[in-house]
């Protein structure tokens, strides 16, 4: 499972990057920026830490945005219901340093999906 919660850290990661680029306010602009950036940084503290404790993770597989034509806001608010649904599952519940770095994953989605809420 701690493949499929990284393999969706990295779909949000493309899929802000993209609206990035197409934004059509400058806001948006840099809070998606700021997302893919800060999502980037907190999934490899996730992947590293994790490694150090369990070993290497194999197979993250590439993910495609199964749900193209959604909103980038309620695409985070999806992608992050997804983490936090994996992440007792994928990390043990008393990993307290590695569950606290999830807390930050998540804090970054917050952020975002407040900031851009914030521009309606």
């Amino acid at each position: 499972m701690i493949e499929k919660l990284i393999a969706t850290l990295f779909l949000s990661r493309e899929v802000t990057h993209r609206e990035h680029l197409k934004a059509k306010r400058h806001g948006a602009h840099l809070i998606l920026e700021e997302f893919y950036d800060d999502i980037l940084d907190a999934l490899d503290k996730l992947a590293e830490c994790y490694q150090g404790r369990n070993g290497i993770i194999d197979n993250i597989p590439i993910l495609t945005n199964d749900r193209p034509n959604t909103d980038i806001v309620k695409l985070l608010e999806y992608h992050m219901a997804v983490v936090e649904k994996l992440r007792y599952v994928a990390i043990s519940k008393d990993d307290a340093p590695v569950q606290a770095i999830v807390d930050e994953v998540v804090m970054v989605y917050l952020r975002a999906i407040y900031k851009l809420n914030s521009l309606k």
